[in-house]
């Protein structure tokens, strides 16, 4: 029985998932490495012991939790989309709280710096997974037509932006001689998140039992009866050889690598490019541009969506790219002594790229569909799907900090590691009082910042124009699991 009896509609609880899950993820992103380094002390083996270890399970948790959560469903069993829907927000509701503890054993000291460190990580990525997983699969799931799914998507942008705000406070609060304030506000809005996800997931459930009154009822049998259908081994062995013959699958999967590839690269560096680009004007305009970076991808997601309903999701990433390729280009002909053109460009170059970003759960689903189809499946997997392209995107993680250290050294002819772990080397390095090594050196980093862009956009062009799945195609495929599933219910 759910805690709490309101109508609240699906989908604002859809995207308050998004408000529970941003007020703590962006707290951790910009604090955890600075706590663990700065306050904790962590030795520099141990750190990158830890995230060599956090790397590995990382990349392999997502089809690993997806596999484990949608195997079952290769089978003939009995299931249906309500469900696996319920089964869904079932684990939301478990694992939503339980990602706010983990959150919270960042910032209080409780073992050896190396050990916490790693079981920190670890924990954290296992709950903030499960919930991306679920949470991405159930916009497959809960809707089939373009517009439910933008709807839906443009509600989790939505709440995300409002999210952001968790941010700005915690820059104010964030105090490395005095951390009472800042964990006494991780605390509460650990708290805040923990009654979200647990309110939310249960409203959901009641909403959705009231227009599916046979749904619990199956999911209940269903869980009695989970044990009994075990999938062949050879299941896996299918669903892979599925996906190698699946053409719009393997071509979203390289063109979403260049994606995670290009907006890590951002991340990794956008504070390089803001102190070595800027001069002077580094200090308050790069905290500006960098609150900027945080905020403005969730509100411009909001227009990217209402295109998306006018125009398509496809013609809408196309459009994106080919901006994206045309600023570039831009830049690098009017060069780096435009300083506020530069500033344009270098908040614009991540706003569009993690814009994009943010559409590409909507292809997956849409890849969902044509999968569900193509098969004859009875019932989507939506999961696995969204883990195994997570699995597939992954290395650009890697790729990025990797390839971009290669191209610093390449352009600006200094190692980023020559003297310490951080940008410091370089920056010892083009503080020389030479104006021409300083323009040498500003003139390479510059280099990279448009180069990167312009590569990657022209391989995601060229990659993207051999997509089908759009327009008359994307139409029957819908029309298709629409009438599938209807006739399985």
């Amino acid at each position: 029985m759910g805690i709490i009896n309101l109508r609240i509609p699906m989908d604002l609880c859809y995207g308050s998932m998004s408000l529970f899950l941003t007020i703590l993820h962006n707290v951790f992103l910009l604090y955890h490495v600075d706590m663990f380094v700065t306050v904790y002390k962590i030795d520099k083996t141990s750190f990158w012991i830890g995230e060599t270890v956090f790397l590995i399970w990382n990349s392999f948790n997502d089809p690993l939790f997806g596999w484990l959560s949608d195997s079952k469903y290769l089978s003939n069993s009995v299931s249906t989309t309500q469900d696996i829907v319920m089964q869904r927000l079932n684990k939301l509701s478990i694992n939503g709280p339980l990602f706010t503890l983990t959150f919270l054993m960042f910032w209080f000291p409780w073992g050896y710096p190396w050990l916490q460190f790693i079981v920190c990580l670890c924990l954290y990525d296992t709950f903030l997974t499960m919930i991306d997983l679920h949470h991405s699969a159930l916009l497959a799931d809960l809707a089939i037509s373009s517009e439910a799914r933008t709807k839906l998507n443009a509600k989790s942008s939505l709440f995300s932006a409002l999210g952001s705000a968790s941010v700005f406070l915690s820059y104010i609060l964030w105090d490395k001689s005095n951390f009472t304030s800042f964990r006494i506000y991780c605390v509460c809005i650990s708290v805040v998140s923990l009654l979200g996800f647990t309110v939310m997931a249960s409203a959901m459930k009641q909403s959705y039992a009231k227009e599916h009154p046979m749904a619990t009822r199956k999911t209940e049998c269903h869980e009695r009866h989970e044990e009994a259908v075990i999938p062949q081994n050879r299941s896996i062995l299918v669903f892979i050889k599925q996906l190698m013959k699946h053409k719009n699958f393997k071509y979203f999967s390289v063109m979403n690598l260049i994606q995670v590839f290009h907006c890590h690269f951002n991340s990794n560096f956008f504070p390089l490019f803001l102190e070595n680009l800027l001069g002077g004007y580094s200090s308050g305009l790069g905290a500006f541009l960098i609150g900027i970076s945080f905020l403005a991808p969730h509100i411009n997601n909001l227009y990217f969506l209402s295109l998306c309903r006018r125009f398509g999701v496809y013609n809408v990433i196309n459009l994106l790219f080919f901006v994206k390729l045309l600023i570039s280009i831009t830049m690098f002909v009017a060069g780096p002594k435009h300083i506020w053109l530069l500033c344009l460009f270098v908040a614009s170059n991540r706003v569009f790229t993690e814009g994009t970003c943010k559409l590409l759960n909507l292809v997956i689903s849409d890849l969902v569909d044509e999968d569900f189809v193509l098969h004859k499946r009875k019932k989507a997997v939506s999961a696995l799907m969204f883990g195994t392209a997570a699995l597939v995107s992954k290395p650009g993680q890697t790729f990025a900090p990797l390839l971009g250290t290669w191209l610093l050294a390449l352009q600006t002819g200094h190692e980023i590691f020559q003297q310490g772990s951080s940008v410091s080397g370089l920056n010892a390095e083009i503080t020389s009082p030479n104006p021409l090594f300083l323009d040498q050196q500003r003139r390479g980093i510059f280099n990279m910042l448009v180069y990167v862009p312009i590569v990657c956009a022209s391989l995601q062009l060229f990659i993207w124009s051999r997509f089908t799945l759009k327009n008359d195609r994307l139409k029957w495929v819908k029309s298709a699991r629409s009438g599938a599933e209807h006739s399985i219910v």
